[in-house]
C-alpha cells in the first residue's frame, strides 16, 4: 500500500488557485508565513491538524494534498486581455484554473472523440512599431488576408457569424467561462501540449458583459492563437510589444467578425449615423463602437468623423452601456455535451466521473469542477444511496400459505 506523503507543491497550487498570497493564507489559518513557505518548498511537513486547517481554509479536499499529479500539463504562455489592470496574482490564479480545465479535458479524451484542432497555417510578421505608418498599413493587410483565409478555410463566407462559440468548438478550440473581476480580466487564452498535438483554450469572463463584447473577446483571443508566438514568456516582452499584439488581435477580431466586402456594403448607406449603427448591431452582433472603429479602419469614415462619433457615443453614455445591450450567457459548452453523453449512454455516472478524475490526481470538489468547466449546476451531484435493510415478503406459492 502506497504511503501518504504530503505534497508541498499542491499546497502552493491550491493557494494560487484561490488567488491568495502567503501572508493572506497565514492570516486565514493562523499558521505562520515562514511555516507555510517551508511546507510549500517541501522542507518541512505539516501536522495532520494543520493539513486539515489548510484544506478547510482553501476549500480543497484533504486527499488533494497527498496526491502526485498523474502527468504534468505543459503550458507555454497565457494571453490575457486587460493585462495592464490585472495583477500578477489575478493572472496566475486564472492560469492555474485553466490548467485544471486542460487536465480534465485530457482525461475525458479517453472516452470522448472531441473535434480536432482545425486551423489554417498562416504566416504573420506584423510590425510592433506603432509610429511607422507604412508598416502598420502592411500589418493591417496581412491581418485582413489571414481573417479572410480563416473564413474561407472554415467555409463560412462573408455573412455575420450567428454562433461564434459553436464555430470555435466545432473547429477544436475549447471555450469555457470564469467568474472574474469585471475590471481586471476580460478574457484569456492558453495553449496546452497533449502528446504531439496542441489544444487551445479560450476563457471569457462571465457576469454582465454584453453579447457584442464577449463575441469580440473570443475573436480577439482567436487572433492571438493565429498570429502570435506561444513559446515565450510574456513577462519578458516590453509594454510596447504587448500593446502592439493587443492592437493586432483587435484588428483581427474586427476583420474576422466584420468582413471587409460585406460589412462595407452595409455601412456605406449611412456611415456616420449612430442610429443606423444601432440597426446594424442586431445583424452583425457587434458593438456600435467596434463597428465605428471598423468603418474608420476601412477608410469609410475619416479620422475626424470617427472622433466625432466617439464623442457622441460618450455624450450618450454608450461607452459603458449601448442600446440593445443584453448580458451574454455562454451556451452549454463542449464539456457539458461530453459529460451528458457519458451519463446518458451509461458509460460513466457522476460518482464514477469523480472517481476517475481522482485517479488522475484531479481531486477537487464537484462545485469547483462545475465552475471550471462551466457546467450546469448539479451536473456532477452524487445522490447518496441508502442501504436497503428491509425487503418485501415473497408471495406464497399457489399450493402454499399458512398451513
Amino acid at each position: 500500500m502506497d504511503k501518504k506523503i504530503f505534497n508541498g507543491k499542491r499546497l502552493k497550487n491550491a493557494r494560487l488557485f484561490r488567488g491568495l498570497t502567503l501572508t493572506e493564507l497565514a492570516e486565514n489559518t493562523g499558521i505562520s508565513k515562514q511555516s507555510l513557505s517551508l511546507y510549500e518548498n517541501e522542507k518541512n511537513t505539516p501536522e495532520h491538524e494543520r493539513v486539515r486547517a489548510l484544506a478547510t481554509s482553501l476549500n480543497f479536499p484533504y486527499d488533494f494534498f497527498f496526491q502526485m499529479d498523474a502527468w504534468e500539463t505543459v503550458t507555454d504562455v497565457t494571453y490575457f486581455r486587460s493585462l495592464a489592470s490585472a495583477t500578477k496574482m489575478d493572472r496566475t490564479a486564472q492560469s492555474i484554473k485553466l490548467e485544471y480545465v486542460a487536465k480534465i479535458y485530457e482525461v475525458l479524451m479517453n472516452y470522448i472523440d472531441f473535434p480536432a484542432l482545425n486551423l489554417p497555417e498562416v504566416s504573420f510578421d506584423g510590425s510592433d512599431d506603432e509610429f511607422d505608418n507604412k508598416k502598420i498599413e502592411e500589418t493591417q493587410k496581412q491581418i485582413e488576408s489571414i481573417a479572410l483565409k480563416l473564413r474561407e478555410f472554415w467555409g463560412i463566407g462573408d455573412a455575420p457569424i450567428k454562433n461564434l462559440q459553436f464555430l470555435l468548438e466545432k473547429n477544436g478550440v475549447i471555450i469555457t467561462g470564469f467568474d472574474t473581476l469585471e475590471d481586471k480580466i476580460d478574457a484569456f487564452s492558453q495553449r496546452t501540449i497533449v502528446g504531439n498535438g496542441d489544444i487551445y483554450f479560450i476563457a471569457v469572463a462571465l457576469g454582465q458583459r454584453p453579447e457584442g463584447r464577449i463575441r469580440f473577446d473570443m475573436a480577439h483571443e482567436l487572433g492571438h492563437i493565429l498570429l502570435h508566438p506561444w513559446s515565450e514568456n510574456l513577462e519578458l516582452i516590453t509594454k510596447e510589444e504587448f500593446k502592439a499584439r493587443e492592437k493586432q488581435a483587435n484588428m483581427f477580431a474586427s476583420a474576422f467578425l466584420l468582413p471587409k466586402s460585406s460589412f462595407s456594403k452595409d455601412v456605406q448607406a449611412y456611415p456616420t449615423d449612430l442610429k443606423y449603427y444601432q440597426f446594424l448591431k442586431k445583424k452583425w452582433k457587434v458593438s456600435i463602437q467596434a463597428m465605428a472603429y471598423r468603418s474608420n479602419q476601412l477608410g469609410i469614415i475619416s479620422d475626424n468623423q470617427f472622433q466625432y462619433m466617439m464623442r457622441q457615443i460618450s455624450k450618450n453614455g454608450w461607452r459603458t452601456k449601448e442600446p440593445d445591450d443584453v448580458p451574454y450567457s455562454l451556451n452549454e459548452n463542449i464539456f457539458q455535451g461530453a459529460l451528458d453523453l457519458l451519463i446518458e449512454e451509461k458509460v460513466l455516472n457522476p460518482a464514477s466521473i469523480m472517481r476517475t478524475l481522482k485517479q488522475y490526481g484531479i481531486t477537487l470538489y464537484r462545485t469547483d469542477i462545475e465552475k471550471l468547466l462551466h457546467l450546469r449546476e448539479g451536473t456532477l451531484f452524487i445522490e447518496e444511496s441508502k442501504p436497503q435493510i428491509i425487503q418485501l415478503k415473497r408471495p406464497y406459492d399457489e399450493d402454499g400459505g399458512n398451513k
